[in-house]
């Protein structure tokens, strides 16, 4: 007789494990069943959360509805804010922020007045134009509709944009919503090779959110094809330049005309009018940032590059065991560590129009270290990202979210569990406050 093999003895009975082979085989077949639930069930206690805030929203919040007021009655001063950045020069007050959210409220403050208690369905709005801006680029890049679904959950969901859109009731947040609808607009409107359309949409972009202008060049290079040089001295070269550049400047125009006229000076947004009070009067840090450094210093860079890219989602425990809630950071969390799945765009294949964006994103990023604010007051999110995080999401969809499409899901799941759990901390926070 032959010795039996000595692996024989570690093969498994089939009878005996056929159960347990079945169990494993399920489990890993519906592995991306279970992801695509979970990630229906965030997505809906998500947007119950949205429908709560649109229904709790009661007015007198937002200083756009002011403006807005103000529009109509042929002025640009305003009577009162209702927020601490409300400047006030030559016997006025002035709502410092750039004006075009003003105009997307005015049809509603005229039928309303300025107790109009329903921007957050306004915000939800816009959003929802924007993500169906995105769908329509992401198909246009050839992005399957199943990869074009997860990345449109993750923008609305599990980025600062979810943030912005359910407290759309402030002014700050109205505008960003705003802000990212128009340059999502020039950046589809790029993609078709509509420059002046994109030209338009960018200028009112950039009186929303004044760092949205530097995406000029990027939206030229990304309406080139892929055989046109990136420079040239051609007439439809300088044709396609004008039509983008002119909407831009006619923008600029408008908007050192409209800091004149209030100000006495182009270049002057009113920031130094403000009157915002110390901390020891009720005021946040900013005031004193803004009363003692100024708008912009260096001496921000450490605060907002740790708040940018380390800080992870802390609660601060009270009492004398520390067992109970305190709050949660309203400094907000970093970008890695509340969108984790942003770093798969560090596999984007680098094409010359993402180099360029990429370029602009750094711009944007690197000016807003020295800005006196993160973003303040925020929860989970680092909301100034939102100006340049649209060239992240061009970047997943050129290939990421395809070729990495399990952990880009697993990523996103785990961003709106974060997102979902923070919700939740800041309703049961607040109710006991």
């Amino acid at each position: 007789m032959s010795a039996s093999h000595p692996l024989e003895s570690f093969k498994a009975p089939s009878t005996r494990n056929d159960g347990l082979a079945r169990l494993i085989s399920v489990i890993k077949f519906d592995r991306s069943l279970l992801l695509t639930v979970l990630a229906a069930g965030l997505v809906a206690a998500l947007f119950a959360i949205v429908l709560w805030r649109i229904t709790g929203e009661h007015g007198d919040a937002n200083s756009y509805a002011m403006l807005a007021d103000a529009f109509l009655h042929g002025r640009l001063d305003v009577a009162r804010c209702f927020d601490v950045d409300c400047a006030h020069h030559a016997g006025k007050a002035w709502v410092v922020f750039p004006p075009a959210p003003a105009l997307a409220a005015l049809p509603f403050v005229a039928i309303f007045g300025t107790t109009f208690g329903h921007f957050i369905l306004l915000t939800t709005l816009f959003t929802g134009l924007t993500l169906w801006l995105w769908w329509r680029i992401f198909r246009a890049f050839e992005l399957e509709r199943v990869h074009a679904a997860w990345l449109l959950v993750a923008i609305a969901f599990a980025t600062p944009l979810y943030y912005v859109t359910i407290r759309g009731d402030g002014i700050w947040f109205f505008a960003q919503v705003v802000g990212t609808l128009l340059l999502t607009l020039a950046l589809h409107e790029a993609v078709q090779q509509r420059l002046l359309t994109a030209g338009i949409a960018l200028g009112l972009a950039f009186l929303s959110r004044q760092m949205l202008l530097l995406y000029a060049p990027f939206l030229f290079v990304l309406a080139l094809r892929p055989t046109e040089p990136l420079l040239a001295l051609r007439k439809d070269y300088i044709r396609r330049f004008l039509e983008l550049a002119l909407p831009i400047a006619a923008a600029i125009v408008i908007y050192l005309v409209y800091n004149d006229i209030r100000f006495g000076n182009p270049l002057d947004t009113g920031y130094g009018f403000i009157d915002a009070p110390p901390p020891e009067a009720g005021g946040s840090f900013i005031s004193q940032r803004l009363g003692e450094i100024g708008l912009f210093s260096r001496k921000y860079v450490l605060f907002n590059t740790l708040y940018l890219f380390v800080q992870g989602f802390h609660i601060d425990f009270a009492g004398r065991y520390m067992t109970e809630l305190g709050k949660i950071d309203n400094s907000g969390t970093s970008l890695l560590a509340a969108s984790p799945f942003v770093l798969l765009a560090f596999f984007a294949p680098m094409r010359r129009s993402l180099v360029v964006g990429l370029m602009v994103a750094a711009l944007i990023a690197g000016i807003s270290l020295f800005y006196h604010s993160n973003g303040y007051s925020q929860h989970n999110v680092q909301r100034y990202t939102l100006d340049w995080l649209p060239v992240i999401f061009i970047a997943l969809a050129l290939g990421p979210v395809r070729q990495f499409a399990g952990p880009f899901r697993l990523l996103v799941i785990y961003a709106l569990g974060l997102n979902a759990v923070a919700m939740a901390l800041l309703a049961v926070i607040s109710r006991a406050a």
